[in-house]
């Protein structure tokens, strides 16, 4: 969601067809307390911080972090944002609490190896394995700071707004005269002006206005020298002793850079992220999840979305975007076929291939050891065109396997609708 808003604010619009491609991209997501670990690494101001996964770790973490302390910050850790607001499956209401030293291993115990449900986490929610356990500041002034990648300067894009701590698009939406935005050359870096410009944005009351410039230039810098595709601080705040501090950490990379980042991309939880698409990542395949009931396979993005589209058209919801690529094995297309059947909201499967680079037999040879593998329940379409497509017609058809054969991808996403309505 607040990439969406951040994408908003930078002037972005995308077609139905951009839609589904800006879904398709994978970007790696880090929990808060790797994200400002990763800062405080960088020389960005952050709060004394411990990350627990037990009772026992929580225990001495009060006795060897916290000792002096008579307040501490509990916070769950989940890929998901609104965890303030969330509500526990247990019945704790809130994922962040500021409790006194001798609450917090009962809230932090509460918290962990609960499900945790937030506005972005769907009725589901999502399991908290670990806690954050941060110092409480004395915050005088909280405010917003984001750094997003922005197609229409082609570069980054440092979005400030002198309120922060709260909804940012809820402010976006009433106040939108608070909000600044600096693009920054992506060749020159960013200079003194423009952080000064994000400073003015901000509006610190009592931090020192050079140690402030110093900061947006360190968080630009881990901007780049990471390959992020978005840094966010809600809030970037005041301390009473005039520090300026990242009170919050969300940071996305690009997947593009994994071969480079390879300590960024060490930090990667699966745990957190839907299983589906973790096991076609080690199949090479690429997957996204969607809330639909036709699951789909195809041979490259630009065909994925397109059949995405017309299965809309004809009224119906796709439940995934799985491109196999143009290199496929009839192993890649087995764990495939594993993954649309493992969704159990999928009432039809639709297989749309044009092959050019992928040949029509190796698909066909897939799916008919995907059938021997898998018990196929939902009915299934296919339309197969292109390289070899007289040979994968044959196998199908001498394998003996139930199947709605489709003209064309109009033909196919006709029936694939009628069939996940029967």
């Amino acid at each position: 969601m607040v990439r969406g808003l951040l994408g908003k604010i930078a002037g972005r619009s995308l077609s139905v067809a951009g839609k589904w491609q800006n879904q398709q991209l994978r970007r790696l997501n880090i929990h808060e307390y790797q994200g400002a670990e990763l800062m405080s690494k960088h020389g960005i101001n952050v709060p004394k911080g411990v990350t627990v996964g037990s009772v026992d770790e929580v225990r001495k973490a009060l006795r060897d972090v916290f000792a002096n302390q008579s307040e501490v910050v509990v916070k769950s850790q989940i890929l998901a944002g609104g965890r303030g607001l969330g509500t526990f499956k247990s019945g704790l209401q809130g994922g962040v609490h500021i409790v006194k030293a001798d609450q917090v291993e009962d809230i932090a115990g509460k918290m962990l190896g609960n499900i945790l449900v937030t506005k972005q986490t769907g009725s589901q929610g999502k399991v908290v394995s670990k806690v954050y356990l941060c110092e409480k500041l004395s915050l005088v002034n909280e405010m917003y700071f984001a750094i997003t990648l922005d197609r229409k300067s082609a570069g980054p894009l440092i979005i400030a707004c002198k309120k922060g701590g709260t909804s940012i698009e809820d402010l976006a939406e009433q106040h939108p005269e608070l909000i600044i935005k600096v693009p920054i050359d992506v060749f020159t870096g960013i200079t003194d002006e423009d952080a000064a410009k994000v400073v003015d944005g901000l509006s610190p009351k009592v931090a020192d206005r050079n140690g402030c410039i110093e900061q947006v230039k360190k968080l630009y810098e881990l901007f780049c020298k990471c390959d992020c595709t978005m840094l966010e601080i809600n809030p970037i705040a005041e301390t009473s002793d005039k520090q300026l501090v990242a009170a919050d950490a969300k940071l996305n990379f690009d997947d593009n850079a994994a071969f480079r980042q390879k300590e960024v991309f060490a930090l990667r939880d699966p745990t957190q992220e839907d299983p589906r698409e973790v096991t076609a990542a080690k199949a090479d395949l690429n997957y996204i999840g969607l809330d639909g009931e036709i699951g789909c396979m195809v041979n490259g993005a630009g065909l994925a979305m397109a059949t995405m589209d017309i299965i809309k058209l004809h009224g119906g919801t796709p439940a995934n975007f799985l491109d196999v690529g143009g290199n496929a094995s009839e192993g890649q297309v087995v764990e495939a076929f594993k993954i649309l059947t493992s969704d159990e909201k999928v009432k039809a499967i639709l297989v749309n291939i044009f092959g050019g680079i992928m040949k029509c037999d190796v698909i066909a040879s897939g799916i008919v050891n995907a059938a021997k593998q898998v018990q196929l329940k939902v009915p299934v379409v296919v339309r197969l065109e292109g390289t070899n497509v007289d040979q994968g017609k044959r196998i199908l058809k001498e394998s003996g396997m139930t199947l709605i054969t489709a003209e064309d991808l109009d033909d196919a996403a006709e029936k694939a609708v009628k069939a996940s309505t029967k």
